[in-house]
């Protein structure tokens, strides 16, 4: 019987929590276990310092209007994975970490963390949405049609 699978889209303002690490470590015992880890709140700051103002979310999440945009918020991304890459590996926690961004042809397309969590869904045996403490209601609500994503916060 093969192990089973478990996907886990992270915020980037959650991917450092030692609860969210412990819990990590609980799950990676008993499944696979990839990561998706976001940074909107990263970006966000990243496009403020180079003076683009906040991108508002349409319904697959913020359209960046270039090609320097769109690497400036995979930057940050990459950034996020190898900081919990580091952390997972000081902890030894095997896991897979990946971000929400895909190379077509190579068009750098951004997904937004909760679209790519939906794409995942049918190949995953569980799915959790790891997100702040305000957000949970929102993302139960979000998240309600589908059964297997379970949201979670941590303090």
């Amino acid at each position: 019987m093969s192990r089973k699978s478990v996907f886990v889209k992270v915020s980037g303002n959650m991917c450092k929590s030692e609860k969210f690490i412990a819990a990590l470590e609980k799950l990676s015992r008993d499944f696979f276990v990839v990561i998706c880890v976001g940074g909107g709140t990263q970006i966000n700051r990243a496009l403020a310092k180079v003076g683009v103002p906040k991108i508002p979310h349409g319904p697959l999440g913020r359209e960046l209007p270039n090609f320097k945009l769109r690497q400036l918020a995979r930057d940050v991304l990459e950034q996020n994975q190898a900081d919990l890459q580091d952390v997972l590996a000081k902890n030894k926690i095997q896991a897979t970490v990946i971000i929400p961004v895909l190379d077509i042809g190579s068009v750098l397309c951004h997904v937004n963390g909760d679209k790519f969590l939906e794409t995942a869904y049918l190949g995953f045996d569980q799915l959790y949405v790891v997100t702040t403490p305000s957000r949970v209601s929102k993302k139960e609500k979000q998240f309600a049609h589908l059964p297997k994503i379970k949201v979670l916060s941590f303090k």
